[in-house]
This record gives structure tokens, C-alpha cells and sequence, in this order.
């Protein structure tokens, strides 16, 4: 029995290094996302059950003798021999993973497998393997709250299946004399392997899980990274410049298949795989457009891709929502649907909330900024009316007078008047040019006003170099002269 449990022990290092590669791949990880439908629950029995069959494969032989063959069980037995399958791991595992129906589905394909490899006991070999998934299956009802089964737990299930085939091969096979035999030898080994070996495998099913929950925080942080490395873009004027710049960071960032970003009319950017696409017309970039959430499709009809050769089968669809209108939809492409995981899916989610954050905060920005200059210039571009028609009498009325006067008041008219004009494409100017533009005012105003009025200028003979506002000091000379002025004679 000791070299019996000792060399199932060594068959059981090459399982757990199947079931470690396993839960590398996609399709496993589908499973532990809960991720059920008709098409991947076949596919995940036909992994679990070739799984089974590998299992089965590198079990061992019990000759008539008692002797035990090492050699790999690729081919029916004698009638004489009993093969020991560890089988029965994968589909425990099936069934705790998946439901009922997907651990009866594994379990039916390995124990076909043993029916046809035969030997002593060949029936409850073949019928145990759906018996144990259809069993699991129900058994991990009572753990539905929990993601995955801990080791312990897995453990004591995994007692179970081991003890149910023994008795299962005395009930069916009691006519055979030896059988008694064969369960006192292999019956404790079993047990302890496919303990051993589920419980293994359920803590490696935990450590892919927390390596997912890992995965999930470095999409987060990844898409406010590339919400941060999108500004720049945003920032730009036309949606062809937001659509490339966009296209080509979200391309070289994440490794998708490839991107595209639209607005609701057309492709403005197409990054990666086909370059000629119109997925426009997909029933789902409309939905996003009008429901303004992601759209994730798994069905390669649903791109409606014109492309003959596209390689294209799954895609996510953000829009990227501005003012409450959908000013970009930002498509996902992948070759697979197995590519698309719930980690994904967020942080497609996420980006998509960021950026849309982002293009409402610099337009809500653009729009302060448009109103202020539109004010300021609003302001900066009126001419009192009264103040020009005045200045001109005072130039026509010293052109007969003085006429050296008027021609230097028709200089500080058209400095004045040049200075009004500039203010309209600049919302910063020099403090010297300021003080000149309040100086010509001044000058005219004295004239106007001889007599009733004198206004000191004083000013430090050097001037800092500083920008104010343009007209900040002219008005409230203005309205200064107006309100002082306004109950004299």
C-alpha cells in the first residue's frame, strides 16, 4: 500500500502541473468569473473532461498479481487488471467550479474514456467520474457565497468521491472475489491523493483569484493613467486630432486587437487590426450612442464588419459622454471573447468615465475662459461715443486756434484710439504700454476740460515689468473725472 500511495503521489505532481497551466489560460478564468452560457459550458466540460482523461492516462495498472505497472494507460487493459484513474480531481473540481450539468458533462466524457479502456471494474470506473460531477456540482450549492471553495473545505469533499467509488465497484462487480482485494488496496491511497490533489488545486484556484483581484486595482490605475496621458489630447481643437491622439495611446497602452474611435457619424481613428472597417452600423455602437453605457458583444455577427478577412470576434463600445451628448464612442476590438474578462469590462468602464469627466471639466474651463474674454473684450472694445465726438470738436476747434495742438491731440487720439483697437486680441498687456494708453487719455481730457480740471500722472522712471488686464487704469480715471465733474459748473 505504501508504494501504491507513494507512486500515486508522483502521479499526482504531473495532474497538479496540468491543472497549474490550466488556470493560466482564459477559458479557466472565464469560469471563475461565473461567466455561464450554453457555448462555454461545453467548452469548459470538454477542458474538464480531457482534463479527466489525462488524469486517467497517467494512472496506474493493478495486475492479477498485485503487481503495479508504471507504464502510461494509452490503450485498453486485460480483463484481468484494474486501472486506477485519478480522474476523479478534475471532475470534483468541475463540478465545484461550474454547475451540475457542467461536472456531469466532464464526468460523462473521462468515464466513457474508462469504459473503453476496460479491465476489472471498467463500468463503475466509467459511471463513478458523472456520478462524483453531478454530486460536486449540487454539493457547492451550499457554498454559492463564496467564490471558491477553501482547501479545508475541498479537503473533506474530496473524501467523498474516493469511498463512493469503492463501494460502487463492490455493489457492481460483488461476483468478482478479488474485488474485496482491490478496494483494501487502493481504497486509503485514493483517498488520500484526491484529497490531497482537490484541495491543492482549490488553493491554486485562490491564488489565480486574488492574482485577478490584483489585476483589477492595476486596471483602475492604469485607466486613470491613461485618462491623465489622454489631456493632452482632449485639449485639442478638432475631434480628427482628439480621435488619432486617443487611437494611438489606447493601441500601444493596453495591446488590444485594435481601437477606433467615432464620433456618431463616422471612424475618425482606427488603430490595429483591418484597417477598413464600418462598425457604425452595428446595432450596439448605436446602442451605446443612445443609452450612453458600454456595450460588450461576444458575437462576431454583432461588429458587422464589410471586411473579408476581419479576425475581429468580440468587441467593448464606450461612450465618452460630453455635455450630455455622446461626442466620441471609443471601440475595443479583440480576436477573442475569451480575451474579455470582468477586469477589462471595468476598466473599460472606468476610462470611459474618466475621459468624459475630463472633456466636461475643459469644456466647462474653455467655456469660463471663452465668457471672460468675451466680456473683457466686450468691455476693452467700447468707444464712449461722446468722448470721441468731443475730442474731435476739441481737435477741429484747435486747428484754428493752435494748430501745433491739434496736430499732437490728434496724435494722442489715434494712440488712444490704436490702443482700443489691440485690446480685442490680447487679454494681457505691458503695465508701460497701459500707462501710455492712460497718459493720451488724460491728455485730452485736461484739454477738454481747461481750466475746471488738472490731473497729476505720476509714475516711477523705471516701470516693472508686469501684465495687467488691458483698460484696468483708463476707467477709473474716466469715472473718476465723470462723477467729480458732475455737479460743477
Amino acid at each position: 500500500m505504501g508504494d501504491l500511495t507513494t507512486t500515486l503521489f508522483e502521479r499526482l505532481g504531473i495532474i497538479l502541473i496540468i491543472a497549474f497551466v490550466m488556470t493560466r489560460t482564459p477559458v479557466f478564468k472565464s469560469l471563475l468569473y461565473r461567466k455561464y452560457s450554453v457555448k462555454m459550458s461545453l467548452v469548459h466540460a470538454a477542458v474538464f473532461g480531457l482534463f479527466g482523461i489525462a488524469s486517467t492516462v497517467i494512472g496506474i495498472v493493478i495486475k492479477d498479481d498485485g503487481s503495479v505497472s508504471p507504464a502510461l494507460v494509452f490503450f485498453p487493459v486485460d480483463d484481468d487488471e484494474f486501472i486506477v484513474s485519478l480522474s476523479l480531481v478534475a471532475i470534483v473540481i468541475a463540478g465545484l467550479l461550474g454547475r451540475p450539468a457542467l461536472g456531469f458533462l466532464a464526468g460523462l466524457i473521462s468515464g466513457i474514456h474508462l469504459i473503453f479502456l476496460g479491465g476489472v471494474g471498467g463500468w463503475a470506473n466509467g459511471l463513478i467520474n458523472p456520478i462524483t460531477g453531478l454530486l460536486a456540482g449540487l454539493t457547492a450549492r451550499f457554498f454559492s457565497n463564496e467564490r471558491v471553495i477553501s482547501p479545508w473545505k475541498a479537503f473533506f469533499i474530496g473524501v467523498f468521491p474516493p469511498i463512493l467509488h469503492m463501494q460502487l465497484l463492490l455493489i457492481m462487480h460483488s461476483e468478482n472475489v478479488d474485488m474485496i482485494g482491490v478496494v483494501d488496496t487502493i481504497g486509503l491511497p485514493l483517498v488520500l491523493t484526491n484529497s490531497a490533489a482537490i484541495a491543492i488545486f482549490t488553493a491554486m484556484i485562490g491564488i489565480v483569484l486574488r492574482e485577478q483581484e490584483n489585476e483589477a486595482a492595476l486596471a483602475s490605475k492604469q485607466a486613470f493613467t491613461i485618462a491623465k496621458e489622454a489631456l493632452p489630447f482632449l485639449k485639442k481643437d478638432s475631434p480628427v486630432d482628439v480621435a488619432n491622439g486617443l487611437a494611438d495611446l489606447l493601441y500601444r497602452r493596453l495591446k488590444l486587437a485594435a481601437v477606433s474611435v467615432t464620433n456618431q457619424h463616422q471612424v475618425l481613428a482606427h488603430k490595429g487590426l483591418v484597417e477598413q472597417h464600418q462598425h457604425l452600423a452595428s446595432p450596439l455602437a448605436e446602442q451605446a450612442i443612445k443609452m450612453k453605457t458600454i456595450q460588450v458583444t461576444a458575437e462576431k455577427s454583432d461588429l458587422m464588419c464589410t471586411h473579408p478577412k476581419c479576425h475581429l470576434e468580440a468587441a467593448i463600445f464606450i461612450p465618452i459622454i460630453e455635455d450630455d451628448e455622446v461626442t466620441f464612442v471609443i471601440m475595443f476590438y479583440y480576436r477573442k471573447q475569451e480575451h474579455i474578462s470582468p477586469v477589462d469590462k471595468m476598466m473599460a468602464q472606468g476610462l470611459g468615465q474618466f475621459l468624459s469627466d475630463q472633456l466636461n471639466m475643459l469644456g466647462t474651463e474653455k467655456l469660463k475662459a471663452h465668457i471672460r474674454d468675451a466680456e473683457l473684450r466686450n468691455l476693452q472694445a467700447q468707444i464712449n461715443p461722446h468722448f470721441l465726438f468731443n475730442t474731435l470738436q476739441l481737435i477741429a476747434g484747435l486747428s484754428r486756434e493752435d494748430p501745433e495742438k491739434a496736430r499732437l491731440f490728434t496724435l494722442q487720439l489715434a494712440s488712444y484710439m490704436r490702443f482700443n483697437l489691440r485690446l480685442v486680441s490680447k487679454s494681457l498687456v505691458e503695465f508701460e504700454r497701459e500707462c501710455e494708453h492712460v497718459e493720451a487719455y488724460s491728455a485730452i481730457i485736461q484739454e477738454r476740460f481747461r481750466g475746471r480740471l488738472t490731473i497729476d500722472l505720476i509714475k516711477p522712471e523705471e516701470l516693472p515689468n508686469v501684465y495687467l488686464p488691458p483698460s484696468t487704469i483708463q476707467p477709473l480715471i474716466e469715472n473718476s473725472v465723470q462723477h467729480g465733474l458732475k455737479n460743477t459748473s
